[in-house]
């Protein structure tokens, strides 16, 4: 693995000014979905991985390839199917002959190899594949016949869901799709939307994705920002408010939580949640609010920010029970109500 060059420390100022020059490089190609970019790049700053939800057609392939482009970083697709074996996306060892006529087994690196990668449609892959993945991203490695090879930091995945075409699926379970810092949804364009989609690519010209970062420097230039990030200065205050609000997603009748750890509860939380947010929502809120903070101009969070990246980070991690799907209550009501019950407590 090669190593990754110094650069200068960035700034506030910096950090604000590079995620907004690679937001607007993307917005040349995507058109809307402002927020779910937003979103998307805070969690990539964050050091963290994204589950993209959204139906056929709504730009999440050419999201992320053009998110590559960008900032100048290798990028991978893999489509997972029924049949992908975890050596497809891993790699696998190979014979291969030397010049002098031996034989050895030689390893040659899947599709995972790269900076940023596009895991399309992951709930059509068996389990074992899907783990296969997953390992990848929480260890940045993978282990193929005993040998370990690290991947290159910066790593960042984006595992897309198809939420109509369920059928042959395997759904990611709650232990896995815990590992996702934050859950993304693509919303279908509007009229205006669509109308400026169908100009922009049936033209005679596409447009063209500069690079905000030189080749040479992007690894070390991301890999500094990822650093600034995490030395943002969250108040004890404010991490409690952000452990509250994960400890009130559990309902009181949850059988992980202690009588005396209880927390503010909301009536529908009890009525309609299963098992709430797990330890990692908390990390996800402060990680989150930290990039919102930078992005603002400041080197602390404050409450605000911890509350505008709750849906993304909590929703994906509620586990719903049937009388929610019957009454057509999702993750997203919950944690707004999680949200204003928390507020209404403290006054």
């Amino acid at each position: 693995m090669s190593e990754i060059a110094a650069v200068e420390a960035p700034t506030v100022a910096d950090f604000a000014r590079t995620f907004r020059r690679i937001q607007a490089e993307i917005h040349k190609v995507i058109v809307g979905h402002g927020e779910a970019v937003e979103e998307m790049l805070s969690a990539l700053f964050a050091g963290g991985h994204v589950l993209i939800e959204g139906v056929p057609g709504t730009g999440k392939t050419t999201l992320v390839k053009t998110l590559g482009l960008a900032m100048n970083l290798s990028f991978n697709r893999i489509q997972f199917t029924v049949d992908l074996m975890p050596a497809d996306i891993t790699g696998t060892r190979v014979i291969l002959s030397s010049d002098d006529g031996r034989r050895e087994f030689t390893f040659q690196p899947g599709p995972v190899f790269c900076h940023i990668l596009l895991g399309d449609e992951i709930n059509r892959a068996t389990p074992k594949t899907q783990s296969a993945l997953l390992e990848a991203m929480a260890e940045l490695q993978v282990t193929v016949a005993g040998v370990t090879h690290r991947l290159a930091p910066p790593y960042f995945v984006m595992a897309t869901l198809n939420p109509i075409e369920m059928e042959g699926t395997y759904p990611l379970p709650e232990a896995q799709l815990d590992r996702f810092l934050f859950k993304v949804r693509l919303s279908y364009p509007d009229e205006t939307e669509l109308t400026k989609i169908i100009t922009t690519t049936t033209g005679p010209e596409d447009a063209g994705v500069e690079p905000v970062f030189h080749a040479d420097e992007a690894r070390a230039r991301v890999e500094a920002l990822k650093k600034l990030v995490r030395e943002v200065i969250a108040a004890p205050e404010l991490e409690h408010y952000a452990a509250r609000i994960v400890r009130a997603t559990q309902p009181q009748n949850s059988r992980y939580v202690a009588d005396e750890a209880r927390s503010v509860h909301d009536e529908m939380v009890n009525r309609y949640v299963m098992f709430g947010s797990s330890p990692r929502g908390a990390q996800a809120l402060i990680l989150g609010a930290k990039v919102r903070a930078l992005l603002d101009g400041r080197a602390n969070i404050a409450r605000e920010d911890i509350e505008r990246v709750a849906v993304p980070a909590l929703a994906h991690r509620i586990m719903l029970n049937y009388a929610a799907h019957s009454d057509g209550i999702d993750a997203i009501h919950i944690v707004e109500r999680v949200l204003k019950s928390v507020r209404s407590a403290r006054t």
